[in-house]
């Protein structure tokens, strides 16, 4: 079944200028799910990996690499292969996954990190997180794995909904053995710092194993958001699944092989978690979605497919992600969509599944008929891409990008001019045409400058504590 969303042109400068106040799906199918199942909700999965290549899941075709509990996952439910992150650095995208807006309007242009000459946002403390508006309906809420929102109160996991959180509050580790960033212990039981010893990804799935089986207990549904830091660099997969993948394939390039092995070996940890609801007797009552940050890290041989470049680019390898969901008795098995989603749309999607609503601002839009199996009438939107950044190449400013449509607007360096690809014609954005469509550049060039006034509102430096008074007479 293919499932492809209707497009139409909207007003687009009230969509720019406004912002949506998430409700329900008026989705017949969708309300008749709600009434049947007001009292016994689903629990969802959610599971985020890290720089995962748009191709580097097998369930794609990819010859060199075996994920088979991903593709398992994408058979029994529905593959999405127009999914976007909503940036292709890691701190954006989580804010706009965990909030339903878009990341700059939250205050996180570019990525959280340790040293503030080098962190580029601070998550708004009075932005309403999922799991926060999950815990309305009932949930029990846990994150497992990678915060990467925040390293001190008030933007601390427990602090902002999670009522367990078992995992690292940092960016990167620079050892997946050892757990440290910059020679700190990023590593948290809650609020309490833990010396945990193994890979971090092993870790990750027992603790994420164990949950489930405790919740299997409870009388409430929970909502796990499991957030691997593989396969981010430094890529160290065990030294028994990179021998496996070097019998499986002499003569593969050493770098491919690692970047191979230390996917599979996150993929079996997936295989694992999922198991562990199968024998609690969770599965069947769980919704489970899969997919990645952002685009391919290329550096390490990642696998876009056959988009143009990758991690930290605004053209489609460093945005476009793979995805997919699996609800039995829900989603068709073996289904997919063409629908253009980002990451963002997740937040009111699950909320509509959880039957919650808010009044917060939320850009992102629920495609949940769409998982239901139904085709709801969209209209086009514009979609915007911000990343913020530091150094010589960035000097802490932004690139862009705004997909309107079969049409994208590209800024990816801020030293070079806008390009105009039309994706319908140009999936590869080989061809920039701005030149040929005067009147079109400056309709979306003038829909960016909105965005970027309004996202200019929204401070994203923590506030300077306050100046201590002096003592001195």
């Amino acid at each position: 079944m293919k499932l492809t969303a209707c497009l139409a042109i909207p007003s687009c400068f009230l969509l720019v200028l406004g912002f949506t106040s998430f409700q329900c799906n008026k989705n017949p199918e969708a309300s008749q799910y709600f009434t049947d199942t007001r009292s016994s909700l689903p629990n969802i999965l959610l599971i985020l990996t890290d720089d995962q290549g748009y191709h580097d899941v097998s369930y794609y075709g990819t010859e060199d690499l075996q994920t088979p509990a991903i593709d398992q996952l994408a058979a029994s439910g529905m593959r999405f292969d127009y999914f976007y992150a909503n940036c292709p650095v890691c701190s954006p995208t989580r804010a706009a996954l965990l909030t339903g807006r878009y990341q700059d309007y939250v205050g996180v242009p570019g990525v959280i990190r340790t040293h503030a000459e080098d962190s580029w946002g601070y998550l708004d403390p009075k932005a309403s997180l999922l799991p926060t508006q999950l815990k309305k309906a009932g949930y029990h809420t846990a994150l497992i794995g990678k915060w990467h929102l925040g390293l001190a109160s008030p933007n601390l996991p427990n602090e902002r909904g999670f009522d367990y959180f078992h995992g690292w509050l940092g960016d990167m580790m620079d050892d997946y053995w050892t757990h440290r960033r910059h020679g700190i212990n990023y590593m948290r039981l809650n609020e309490k710092t833990i010396t945990p010893e193994g890979h971090a990804t092993d870790l990750f799935t027992r603790w994420s194993v164990d949950y489930i089986k405790k919740q299997a207990q409870a009388d409430q549904p929970f909502f796990l958001y499991l957030a691997y830091n593989a396969p981010h660099f430094p890529v160290q997969p065990p030294e028994a699944w990179l021998q496996r993948v070097r019998q499986r394939k002499p003569g593969m390039d050493d770098t491919r092989a690692k970047l191979v092995a230390f996917i599979e070996h996150m993929d079996e940890g997936i295989g694992q978690v999922i198991q562990a609801l199968k024998e609690t007797g969770q599965y069947d009552n769980t919704l489970i979605i899969f997919t990645s940050d952002n685009g391919g890290h290329l550096p390490s041989l990642a696998n876009n497919g056959p988009l143009r470049d990758g991690k930290q680019s605004m053209y489609e390898g460093g945005l476009r992600v793979p995805t997919c969901m699996a609800w039995p008795g829900k989603i068709q098995a073996a289904s997919s969509s063409r629908q253009i989603n980002l990451t963002m749309d997740l937040f009111p999607t699950l909320l509509e599944v959880a039957n919650v609503k808010t009044d917060q601002p939320v850009e992102g839009r629920s495609f949940l008929p769409t998982l239901l199996g139904t085709q709801a009438s969209e209209e086009d939107r514009p979609l915007y891409f911000t990343r913020r950044e530091g150094g010589e190449k960035y000097g802490g400013k932004c690139i862009y990008a705004l997909r309107l449509g079969r049409w994208k607007l590209v800024q990816n360096s801020p030293y070079q001019p806008m390009e105009l690809f039309d994706l319908a014609q140009d999936p590869q954005e080989q061809h920039n045409v701005i030149d040929h469509e005067p009147e079109l550049y400056k309709k979306l060039n003038q829909l960016l400058m909105a965005h970027i006034q309004r996202s200019g509102q929204v401070p994203w430096q923590q506030p300077a504590a306050p100046a201590e008074k002096s003592l001195s007479k």
